[in-house]
């Protein structure tokens, strides 16, 4: 059993906590901005609430985090209540958070000189991954970080991997958050074509779910796709939004050509000024559906 703390509980890191606790039958500490929300996960899990990031973190061996953006981690990391602040040499943070490479470097190298080892460590799976202890968890971080943390991670993860150095888990989640886009608009139009040509679409996915167009976004968001329904479930079009601002910014930085998902960011700006900005990713399909 190990000491940790887990900093941010929203649709991901509520469960993610609790399967630390339940599963793991791990020590926790927690801390959310809205103290009403920890108060929550103590009373239905356990474990202890805390006032401030320093105080969640403080004797921890392990301290994660699921926050917003590169803004939200270093204000929860860095400063007088920040999480570094109770951390002691040899504690381990991992950031869970989809943020910027740049910023996994930047804390990569706070940590170490203070002795703490960091790991970022990118999810991916949805709020379902989260709550069913399945995510898949792409992690950079050095060698004997990633190797401690591993076992833990693993309790909420289907697939924890080392992609490489400090920023590397990052850098596969933007690669993740491209391939996403792209299927997310095949599909949609493909889904499209298939009404406006009259066909069954149930039995057009049932023949092509089988085939080389099947993936994850095909098997469990064709049917809402095509009743053209996108409220209440699923990775909301601002989070997106904002994965594709940190891939479009990284891919300036290194060269890469990414016109369709250029392109892709666009199109969910249009669904934003619809009034999608909660609406799950695949609503793509509104700007097709309801032209």
């Amino acid at each position: 059993m190990a000491k940790t703390a887990f900093l941010g509980l929203g649709v991901m890191g509520y469960p993610m906590a609790g399967h630390l606790k339940n599963k793991g039958g791990h020590e926790v500490a927690v801390w959310n901005r809205t103290a009403a929300k920890s108060a929550a996960w103590v009373a239905e899990v356990g474990g202890r609430a805390a006032a401030t990031a320093k105080e969640a973190a403080a004797g921890a061996e392990l301290v994660m985090m699921c926050l917003g953006n590169d803004d939200d981690v270093r204000s929860v990391v860095y400063g007088d209540n920040g999480a570094l602040a109770g951390m002691t040499a040899g504690s381990v943070l991992v950031d869970h958070t989809t943020a910027s490479a740049d910023l996994a470097r930047e804390l990569h190298a706070k940590c170490k000189a203070l002795g703490i080892g960091f790991v970022d460590a990118p999810v991916s799976g949805g709020q379902a991954g989260a709550v069913n202890g399945q995510l898949g968890i792409m992690c950079g971080g050095d060698d004997a970080d990633f190797n401690r943390v591993k076992p833990v991670l693993d309790i909420y993860a289907k697939s924890c991997v080392q992609i490489g150095g400090p920023g590397a888990g990052q850098l596969c989640k933007m690669v993740n958050q491209i391939c996403i886009a792209g299927l997310l608009q095949g599909l949609s139009e493909g889904i499209n074509f298939a009404k406006k040509a009259g066909l069954d679409v149930e039995k057009v996915m049932s023949v092509i779910s089988k085939g080389a167009a099947s993936s994850w976004q095909m098997e469990n968001r064709w049917k809402t796709m095509n009743e053209v329904r996108f409220d209440g479930f699923g990775f909301a079009v601002d989070w997106m939004r904002k994965d594709l601002g940190i891939v479009l910014d990284e891919a300036h930085n290194n060269g890469a050509r990414l016109p369709a998902t250029a392109l892709i960011d666009q199109f969910y700006a249009q669904v934003q000024a619809r009034g999608g900005s909660r609406w799950d990713t695949s609503s793509l399909m509104h700007l097709l559906a309801k032209d």
